[in-house]
């Protein structure tokens, strides 16, 4: 938005008779804030430790890296505890991200860019080698990809377990030794105040970006505990809430064992980030004649549906659920859906279009479109091909990620209305107003890929300005809870100008 200045010149005269007239103004000034004192009221931040998982790590765009990680939040919120200059990091070597494993593979990949037309990765090779190993204590434990239960998992930080995917890189690098567990290695640092975050983010959010491909483990109406043991689970499974419960609380009971306080988190709606709403679920443009072609394609696959009606394998419901149909315009895609009845005895693919139900997965922006079989032009994928299952999320899916989400939310809130050391933020709360537009200083920040400001190129983690907006939140909470004054103090909240929304790609 340009702003117009209109400069208008006005010619006054003025006949004065008997009196001086001081045409002389005084000079307006701005008012002087009263400087505020910074009062903890009492709050010991001598040794804060910071849990959680990529958030925690200030993960951004993608990957970990140098400025990203001194952009995290509990760096800024160290800052702001006046301990800044002793809060440690498990820093990574440079600002292209990613990492290397034994000195030429690349296990995790460079951080992304925008080129002007989307998001792109670095064109760089990472320096950073995995089989180095930190020495000495940390103050930050933030764990990009780490569950809830992966926490208190003993050999999360074996070396020889990472090529196998038993281990996590991020904490092979820092861990004391190759059966330690992130929260007793945070432990020995003896906090005095934390922030435990994230947890259970992970534990619904493989599941959603993967498309829904894994197994929730939750309780069901005909196995009411569910799989208990997390060591079963596959990478992109549902935690079971009551192995989060148990897991969450034994964490919180830790932390809090030395009467150290702290702030927690609670789990946001992962569906409302732009990984899963950039991407519409009717993204395919058509004209009248290309439409009309594709649907006498689907005449057959229409045609047998009645035929399973007729059999009463299905109803006139999904008889319509499945029905495919384009036209001029947008239209939605064509996607394989395992959840409907299953006609394949009568040669009928679980096929059907998508609906605003379902949530198209951000990768399929570069999918959608492109030809399965690159010598056969109607082999589109989305229209001439159907859609693989890890493209989209569908809205039975949706409901096990919410149903799970919230029952960790539960927890989290119990644990916070029952323990005296610590207070909670609300991150569910914060993504929804971000929705539609979240204030910080002079910027409305939103969750739009690229121009919202808060949600970094990845799509799912924040950027620098989106976390130091969650350290003033996490300080809303101390202040709240512990009757602190952050929000008042002079300077006792990070200010949205110091912090950047992307990373030029000429920083490496």
């Amino acid at each position: 938005m340009k702003n117009y200045k209109y400069i208008g010149l006005l010619l006054l005269s003025f006949s004065v008779a008997s009196c001086d007239v001081n045409n002389e103004l005084d000079k307006i000034t701005d008012p002087v804030q009263a400087e505020v004192a910074l009062n903890t009221n009492g709050l010991d931040f001598s040794s804060y430790i910071a849990v959680g998982a990529s958030f925690t790590a200030g993960y951004t765009d993608g990957a970990l890296f140098n400025a990203g990680q001194e952009n995290s939040f509990p760096n800024i919120l160290a800052k702001k505890f006046g301990v800044g200059a002793t809060f440690t990091q498990p820093l990574m070597e440079d600002n292209i991200g990613g990492m290397l494993f034994g000195g030429s593979t690349v296990i995790q990949e460079p951080r992304l860019t925008f080129n002007g037309a989307g998001p792109v990765r670095l064109d760089a090779i990472p320096t950073t080698e995995g089989t180095t190993v930190l020495t000495g204590g940390f103050n930050n434990y933030g764990i990009p990809g780490a569950k809830s239960f992966h926490i208190t998992a003993a050999g999360l930080g074996s070396l020889a377990g990472v090529p196998l995917e038993l281990a996590n890189p991020y904490y092979a690098r820092m861990a004391t030794s190759a059966t330690a567990n992130v929260l007793a290695d945070a432990m020995a640092q003896s906090p005095t105040f934390f922030t435990l975050s994230e947890i259970g983010g992970n534990d619904v959010l493989s599941y959603a970006t993967s498309g829904g491909v894994g197994v929730d483990q939750s309780p069901t109406t005909t196995n009411p505990t569910g799989n208990l043991d997390p060591t079963t689970y596959g990478g992109n499974d549902i935690t079971n809430p009551l192995v989060f419960d148990q897991v969450f609380r034994a964490m919180v009971t830790t932390l809090t064992s030395g009467e150290a306080k702290g702030v927690i988190a609670t789990v946001p709606d992962i569906t409302l980030l732009p990984f899963f709403t950039t991407v519409p679920y009717n993204p395919v443009p058509l004209d009248e004649a290309t439409a009309e072609a594709v649907n006498t394609a689907y005449a057959l696959y229409n045609g047998g549906l009645l035929v399973a009606k007729q059999n009463s394998l299905i109803d006139d419901a999904e008889v319509e659920k499945r029905t495919i149909n384009f036209s001029a315009g947008q239209n939605a895609v064509v996607i394989i859906d395992e959840d409907l009845t299953d006609l394949s005895g009568l040669s009928i693919p679980s096929y059907r279009q998508t609906t605003a139900e379902d949530l198209l997965v951000l990768p399929g922006s570069a999918f959608i479109g492109t030809l399965a079989d690159p010598s056969n032009p109607e082999s589109v994928n989305g229209v001439g091909v159907a859609l693989a299952d890890e493209w989209i999320i569908t809205a039975d899916e949706l409901a096990k990620i919410s149903t799970a989400t919230d029952a960790y939310n539960a927890t989290i809130a119990d644990v916070a209305s029952s323990n005296e050391n610590v207070a909670v933020i609300d991150l569910n709360a914060i993504l929804r107003e971000a929705a539609s537009g979240i204030q910080f200083d002079r910027y409305t920040m939103t969750t739009s890929l690229v121009t919202g400001g808060l949600v970094s190129l990845d799509g799912i983690h924040l950027t620098a300005r989106g976390y130091a907006l969650m350290a003033n939140r996490i300080l809303g909470a101390i202040d709240a809870k512990f009757g602190s004054n952050f929000t008042t103090a002079t300077n006792g909240l990070a200010k949205a100008d110091d912090y950047p929304t992307n990373y030029s790609p000429t920083l490496q």
